[in-house]
């Protein structure tokens, strides 16, 4: 009878295990998809730059280095790839750094813009400039379902008695998207 009970016993908390780690990897997984959202809208935002530096080439003799500048930022932000399902907050912080980078190229760009009024008037850069902005917004969108999935899953990862599992099979806690440095001050705008 007492082996009956200690293979119980353990049938028992090897299903507990069993259930931990299969919903540790559900939550894992949804976080690496949500992740997978926001690399499709930033190759989207990568795909429109190019058409938005031709565009602006194309109309005006415009400031050379603010294009350089923009295509600069594209090229190093696509050339940073992370592994969502081995992610850490250093990489996580590069590949920030380098999106902010692109952000701020492409936010330069669109403000220096406003000085050419037959490139603002130009119906072909009105439309890369709402797919952009459409983009941007898709991207914070995504940015924040990854950082809601990566809340969901640290919880679980972090509460007992699931964080023995997560101990002893390997599962750490995922970074979080952060504002952009400077981003609680509002930007100025002067067209003096």
């Amino acid at each position: 009878m007492a082996i009956l009970i200690v293979i119980l016993v353990l049938v028992v908390i090897i299903g507990i295990y069993v259930v931990m780690y299969n919903g540790l990897v559900q939550l894992r997984v949804h976080a690496q998809e949500s992740w997978s959202q926001i690399d499709v809208q930033l190759q989207r935002r990568n795909d429109l730059i190019p058409n938005l530096v031709n565009t602006v080439k194309g109309q005006a003799n415009f400031e050379q280095q603010t294009l350089t500048n923009v295509i600069e930022a594209r090229a190093k932000a696509t050339q940073t790839k992370i592994d969502p399902s081995n992610l850490t907050e250093e990489q996580l912080n590069e590949f920030q750094q380098n999106q902010n980078q692109v952000g701020s190229a492409l936010s330069r760009l669109l403000v220096t813009v406003e000085q050419y009024p037959q490139l603002k008037a130009n119906e072909g850069f009105m439309n890369l400039q709402a797919q952009l902005e459409g983009t941007e917004n898709r991207i914070n969108v995504a940015r924040n379902k990854f950082n809601e999935a990566a809340r969901i899953y640290n919880e679980k990862v972090r509460q007992f008695p699931t964080k023995l599992a997560a101990m002893i099979f390997g599962f750490k806690a995922k970074p979080y998207f952060k504002s952009a440095t400077g981003a609680e001050n509002a930007p100025t705008v002067n067209f003096n």
